[in-house]
C-alpha cells in the first residue's frame, strides 16, 4: 500500500515520482487524434465488407429472384458437402495433375470457371475408393484389398490439385479456416472419406487420415464394413450388424474426440438411429435427400430427421440435400423444382438451420434440369426465394449450418481433449495377427 503517498514498491523497482514522464496536451491531441483515425478506418472497412447486409437488413432483398440470390451468395457462397472431382481423376487422368487443366471446360459437372460463376466458397472434395468385391475382402474384412493404399492415393491428389492452383483453392481444416479462405477470394478445400472401409478395419488409421487432412468419414458407402451397416442403393441391404457393429459405437467415441465429423449419407436407417443416439458431437449428411419426396433407399426418412434438433432428445446435423437425378425423382423429372421440393421437406420436419446442399457433382451420370453443374447453384437460391425462404434462411443453406456443424463438433473435440479423454486403443475382434508372439 502506499505508504505517506509513496508507492512502497518505488524503491524496489527504482522509480521515483520527481523522474515519472508527463504525457504533454500536445502529445495526448496526437494520441487521440490517431485513436479516432483508427476507429473511422475500422468502421469504414466493417461498412464496405457488410454494405450488402446492411442494405439488405434495412431495405430487403430485391424481388427478382436472381438478384435476390446473388445478393445471398454475396454475403454467404455456397459450401458443398460433396464433390466427386478427385475421383474424376483418378478415373480419366490416373491420378496426373499436370493430366487436367481445371481453369479449362471439364468433361462433367465441375472447373474452375464454372466454379466462380456458381458462386462457390468451398466444398468437401471426396477421397472417395469403391468398395471391395466383397469375395475379395472376405467376409469379416480381413482380406487386403488396398482401399487404404487408395485412400492415401486421392487426398494426395486433392493436395496436389490444390496446390497447382494457389490463387483460387487453400486447403482448410477447420470452420475458421474455411471463412478465412473465402475472406481472401479463395475456395476453402476440404477433404472427406465416403466409407468406413478406407480405413480397413483400423482406428488407428483413422487418427493417421485426420492427421492428413480428412475432416469428415461416411460410416459406409454402399457396402457394410467393420464398422456398420449400409443402407444400400435403391433398395435397402440385409443388415450385417443391425446398425453399428461393437468397434463401429468405439469409432464414433473417437471421431468425436478427434473432431471428425460422422456423415450419416449411405448408412442404414439403424445404423443412423444408433449414431444419433450415441454421439456428443453434431453430425452431416454430406449428400442426401428426403425419401418422403422420393422413396428410394439412400434418402432419409421422416423418423430419422425428426432426431435432429436443438431440443433435448435430438441432435444438432446438417442434411445436405443432392443433386443426382437418381436420388431427386423418377426418370426425366429431376428440375432444380424436385430439389427444392427435398430441401423444403427437410426443412419443414428438422427446420431451416438444419439444410445444406451437397451436390455429388461429378459422381453421377446426367444431369439434374437447371443444375446441371457447380455453375447453377444461383438458380436454386432463386427458387427457394421465390418459395418464400428469407436472407438468413438462404444463407443457412449456402454454407453457415455446415459452419455451425463443424465449430460444433471442433469444440466437442476440445471438451473431450481438455478432459484428458484417451485415444479408443480397440482392435477388431476378427483380426488373428494382433496381438503376436515375438521371435527373436
Amino acid at each position: 500500500m502506499p505508504v505517506n503517498g509513496q508507492n512502497e514498491y518505488a524503491p524496489l523497482l527504482g522509480i521515483h515520482s520527481s523522474h515519472r514522464k508527463h504525457i504533454t496536451p500536445l502529445a495526448r491531441t496526437a494520441i487521440s487524434a490517431i485513436l479516432f483515425t483508427a476507429i473511422v478506418v475500422t468502421v469504414i472497412v466493417n461498412l464496405t465488407i457488410y454494405w450488402d447486409d446492411l442494405w439488405d437488413l434495412i431495405h430487403g432483398l430485391p424481388s427478382d429472384p436472381d438478384e435476390a440470390a446473388s445478393r445471398v451468395l454475396n454475403s454467404m457462397p455456397v459450401i458443398d458437402g460433396h464433390i466427386d472431382l478427385a475421383d474424376l481423376v483418378r478415373a480419366k487422368y490416373s491420378n496426373n495433375a499436370s493430366a487436367v487443366n481445371l481453369r479449362l471446360f471439364t468433361p462433367e459437372h465441375v472447373d474452375i470457371p464454372r466454379l466462380r460463376r456458381g458462386r462457390v466458397g468451398g466444398f468437401f472434395w471426396s477421397a472417395y475408393v469403391a468398395c471391395p468385391q466383397p469375395e475379395a475382402e472376405g467376409p469379416d474384412f480381413l482380406n487386403p484389398s488396398w482401399r487404404v493404399r487408395d485412400t492415401l492415393e486421392q487426398i494426395d491428389i486433392v493436395k496436389l490439385l490444390v496446390d497447382d492452383y494457389p490463387d483460387v483453392f487453400r486447403l482448410a481444416t477447420s470452420s475458421s479456416e474455411v471463412e478465412k479462405a473465402i475472406r481472401s477470394g479463395r475456395i476453402a478445400s476440404l477433404i472427406g472419406l465416403e466409407g468406413g472401409h478406407q480405413i480397413g478395419t483400423s482406428i488407428a488409421a483413422l487418427r493417421q487420415l485426420y492427421a492428413l487432412g480428412v475432416r469428415y468419414m461416411t460410416l459406409t458407402h454402399f457396402c457394410h464394413n467393420a464398422f456398420a451397416d449400409s443402407g444400400g442403393y435403391l433398395e435397402p441391404l440385409t443388415p450385417r450388424w443391425g446398425g453399428l457393429s461393437p468397434l463401429g459405437r468405439t469409432l464414433i467415441q473417437e471421431m468425436n474426440r478427434l473432431g471428425m465429423l460422422i456423415d450419416l449419407s449411405h448408412t442404414s436407417d439403424e445404423t443412423a438411429r444408433q449414431t444419433l443416439n450415441l454421439t456428443k458431437a453434431p453430425v452431416i449428411f454430406s449428400h442426401s435427400s428426403a425419401r418422403s419426396v422420393h422413396n428410394i433407399a439412400r434418402n432419409v426418412p421422416d423418423d430419422i430427421l425428426k432426431l435432429i434438433g436443438e431440443q433435448p432428445g435430438k441432435t444438432d446435423a446438417v442434411v445436405m440435400v443432392n443433386f443426382a437425378p437418381v436420388f431427386v425423382a423418377p426418370q426425366g423429372e429431376a428440375n432444380v423444382s424436385a430439389v427444392a421440393d427435398h430441401i423444403d421437406h427437410i426443412a419443414n420436419v428438422t427446420g431451416k438451420q438444419h439444410v445444406g446442399l451437397g451436390s455429388d457433382f461429378d459422381g453421377f451420370g446426367g444431369t439434374t434440369q437447371g443444375l446441371e453443374d457447380v455453375s447453377k447453384y444461383p438458380n436454386l437460391i432463386a427458387e427457394l426465394y421465390h418459395r418464400g425462404w428469407n436472407k438468413t434462411e438462404l444463407v443457412g443453406l449456402a454454407g453457415r449450418n455446415l459452419l455451425r456443424v463443424m465449430a460444433g463438433a471442433e469444440n466437442t473435440a476440445k471438451q473431450l481433449q481438455s478432459a484428458r479423454v484417451r485415444p479408443k486403443y480397440d482392435i477388431y475382434d476378427k483380426r488373428t495377427d494382433i496381438p503376436y508372439d515375438r521371435e527373436f
